[in-house]
C-alpha cells in the first residue's frame, strides 16, 4: 500500500508516525513545501521575543531523522501542485531543481493546514510588513528587528497570535500597539473576561486601538506608517499581521472534493473526503461542532495530531475509528494572566438562538492562607433544563490550565453542571482548596439553575427599570471606596435589621465585591417575602472592569 501525505508538521508528521507504527511494510511518501517537517509552530512567538533563545529546540524532527526513524520517503522543499484522482496521481514541484513530476498513491491524505489572511490593503506588501505562519517568517521578522533596530511595533488583529507576538515584542522592549476592527480583544471570548484582560494589557504597556479599521500602510525612507480610518496615523518600525486564517483548500477544490460551510473539506467521521482513496486532517477540514451541531473549523495542533492518529488506523484497518469533532479548547498567556476557552460563548449561543443560563465566580488557585494564591474569574454557560456544559472561560494566574481542562472534558463528554460539583480533585493548600474553582463554578450554577440564586450580568446591569433599586451590601468602608452610581448601602449584616428600608413593590438588584454575600442577602431577602431579587454576577469587581473598558470603547 503507497499512502502520499500532502504537508506535513502537525496533522501530517503525526498521520505518518502512526502509519508506520501499525504498517512497517507500507509505502510512505510526504510532501512538504517548506524546509521544515516538525517543528513546534506555536513556539514561534516566544522565539522572536527572545523567551526561546534556541532555535533548534523549535525543531521536533529533521527530514533526515524523521525519514529515518519511521522509514518514509520525505520530500521537502517540494510542492503539489494538482491532485487526479481519477488517475490516483498527484503533480509534484521540486522547489530546488525547478522539475515537475508526477507521483501514484493508492490512498492520498491531505494536510496542507491554513493560510493567513491577508487583508488587500495599499502597502501591505511593503518592507516591514510581515505575517508569521511558519519558520521562515519567524527567520524574516527576527532578522528585520535585529538590522533595523525596530523600537515600535503594531499588530495587526487581536486574536491568540496577535496577542502572543504583542507580549514578545514588548519583552523584547519595543513600543507596542494592537490594532483590532471588532470591539474586544480575543472575539473567543466574551465582553467581560476580554475586559479583564484589556485592563492587564494596559498595564503591562500595550496601546490597544479597538474598534479600529486600518486603510493602508506607506513608507517614506525608513519610516513606516499605518493609515487609520479617519485619518489618524501610527508611527511604526514594523507590523505584525495577524488577522486570522483560512483553510487552505486550494488543491481540494481544484481536484473537486467537496467542501462546506465553514470553507473546509468536508470529511465523514472517519476523516474521509467525498473521494473515498482520500483523507483530510487539520486545519484544513471541518466537522460538526460537538456542542451545536454546526461546522467549524479548529487551528489547534491538539486536534491536528489526534486527527492524524484517527485516520492512520482508518485507513490500515478500514474506517472503523471515528472523530468526535472538538470543542476547540485554547489558552493564551498573556504577561501575568492566563486566559482559557472551550465550548461555546454566551455570545455565541445568543448569537445562534441557543437558550442558556450564565454564571460567574472568583476564586483563588489555591487554599488563601497558603502563600502565592492568586484569583481567577470563571465564566461558564449550560443548558437551562439539563444543565448540560456548554462553555467555559477563565482568566487568572496560576491554576488556570488544569481547571480548563476539566472543563474541556466535561463538555467533550457531554456533561453538566451537576459533573461540576462531584469533580474529585487532588487536594492539599499549595494546589487547590477544599472546594476546588470547578466545583464551586458547578455549585453556582447548580443554585442558579434550581432558582435558589437569580442573577444579573453585567452587560443587562445597564438596561434596568427606572423604579428599580440598587444595593451593595458591602460594609461601608468599601462603599466609600467606590461603587455603582446610585447604589443605596445596606451591608449584609445589617439587612435583617434593616427590611423595611428594602421596597417591597420594586425590583431589587444587589452587589458585594465578588458575588458571595450578595447571593447570602438574596436569601434573606427572598425567604422574607420580597419576589424579585437579583445578584450582579462576578460582583463590583468584575462590574468595575467591565464599566471600565466599556466606557474606553464608547469614546472612540
Amino acid at each position: 500500500m503507497k499512502y502520499i501525505i500532502i504537508g506535513a508538521v502537525a496533522g501530517g508528521a503525526s498521520t505518518a508516525a502512526r502509519l508506520r507504527r501499525l504498517d512497517e511494510h507500507a509505502e510512505i511518501v510526504i510532501f512538504e513545501k517548506g524546509e521544515y517537517i516538525s517543528y513546534a509552530n506555536c513556539g514561534l512567538p516566544y522565539y522572536i521575543g527572545d523567551v526561546i533563545k534556541d532555535r533548534n529546540k523549535l525543531f521536533v524532527q529533521s527530514a533526515s531523522s524523521f525519514a529515518a526513524r519511521f522509514n518514509a520517503d520525505v520530500r521537502v522543499c517540494t510542492e503539489v501542485t494538482s491532485i487526479d484522482p481519477a488517475k490516483k496521481t498527484v503533480t509534484v514541484f521540486d522547489l530546488n531543481n525547478f522539475k515537475v513530476y508526477e507521483e501514484p498513491y493508492d490512498k492520498l491524505i491531505l494536510s496542507p493546514g491554513a493560510r493567513p489572511l491577508i487583508p488587500p490593503l495599499p502597502g501591505v506588501d511593503l518592507e516591514g510588513v510581515f505575517s508569521l505562519r511558519n519558520v521562515a517568517d519567524t527567520d524574516y521578522i527576527k532578522e528585520y528587528i535585529s538590522r533595523v533596530s525596530a523600537r515600535k511595533a503594531v499588530i495587526l488583529g487581536a486574536g491568540f497570535i496577535g496577542l502572543e507576538m504583542a507580549e514578545n515584542l514588548r519583552h523584547l522592549g519595543m513600543e507596542v500597539s494592537v490594532i483590532e476592527m471588532g470591539g474586544q480583544i480575543l472575539a473567543a471570548t466574551d465582553f467581560s473576561i476580554a475586559a479583564i484582560a484589556q485592563k492587564h494589557l494596559r498595564e503591562k504597556g500595550l496601546e490597544l486601538y479597538l474598534d479600529t479599521t486600518v486603510e493602508g500602510f506607506s513608507r517614506a525612507g525608513n519610516n513606516l506608517k499605518v493609515l487609520l480610518k479617519g485619518g489618524d496615523v501610527l508611527d511604526t518600525d514594523i507590523v505584525i499581521l495577524s488577522a486570522g486564517v483560512t483553510p487552505d483548500t486550494r488543491l481540494a477544490k481544484a481536484a473537486g472534493l467537496k467542501t462546506g460551510a465553514a470553507k473546509g473539506i468536508l470529511v465523514n467521521e472517519y476523516l474521509q473526503t467525498s473521494d473515498e482513496n482520500i483523507y483530510a486532517v487539520g486545519d484544513v477540514i471541518e466537522f460538526p461542532n460537538p456542542v451545536t451541531g454546526e461546522p467549524v473549523v479548529s487551528s489547534l495542533a491538539g486536534p491536528a495530531n489526534k486527527q492524524g492518529r484517527i485516520c492512520a488506523d482508518n485507513l490500515v484497518s478500514g474506517n472503523k475509528r471515528q472523530y468526535r469533532g472538538s470543542v476547540n479548547t485554547a489558552i493564551v498567556k498573556l504577561f501575568d494572566l492566563t486566559v482559557g476557552v472551550t465550548g461555546i460563548t454566551a455570545a455565541g449561543l445568543k448569537e445562534k438562538g441557543i437558550s442558556h443560563l450564565v454564571s460567574v465566580i472568583h476564586s483563588n488557585s489555591h487554599a488563601g492562607y497558603y502563600p502565592g494564591a492568586s484569583l481567577m474569574t470563571i465564566q461558564i454557560v449550560f443548558a437551562p433544563e439539563s444543565g448540560r456544559l456548554l462553555g467555559a472561560q477563565i482568566i487568572g494566574g496560576e491554576g488556570v490550565d488544569k481547571r480548563l481542562d476539566v472543563f474541556a472534558a466535561v463538555i467533550t463528554n457531554k456533561g453538566s453542571i451537576y459533573d461540576l460539583t462531584e469533580i474529585e480533585h487532588g487536594y492539599a493548600p499549595p494546589f487547590s482548596s477544599a472546594k476546588d474553582p470547578v466545583n464551586m463554578a458547578g455549585f453556582v450554577a447548580e443554585n442558579i439553575l434550581t432558582g435558589r440564586l437569580k442573577t444579573v450580568q453585567c452587560t443587562d446591569l445597564v438596561n434596568i427599570g427606572a423604579d428599580a433599586v440598587l444595593v451593595d451590601v458591602r460594609t461601608e468602608k468599601e462603599y466609600i471606596a467606590g461603587t455603582i452610581n446610585g447604589a443605596l448601602n445596606i451591608p449584609l449584616d445589617d439587612i435583617r435589621g434593616r427590611l423595611a428600608d428594602f421596597p417591597a413593590d420594586r425590583d431589587i438588584y444587589i452587589f458585594c465585591q465578588q458575588g458571595m454575600r450578595g447571593y447570602l442577602a438574596q436569601r434573606i431577602l427572598t425567604q422574607n417575602g420580597f419576589k424579585k431579587v437579583l445578584n450582579l454576577a462576578g460582583g463590583y469587581l468584575l462590574w468595575k472592569i467591565y464599566a471600565d473598558e466599556w466606557r474606553n470603547l464608547c469614546k472612540l
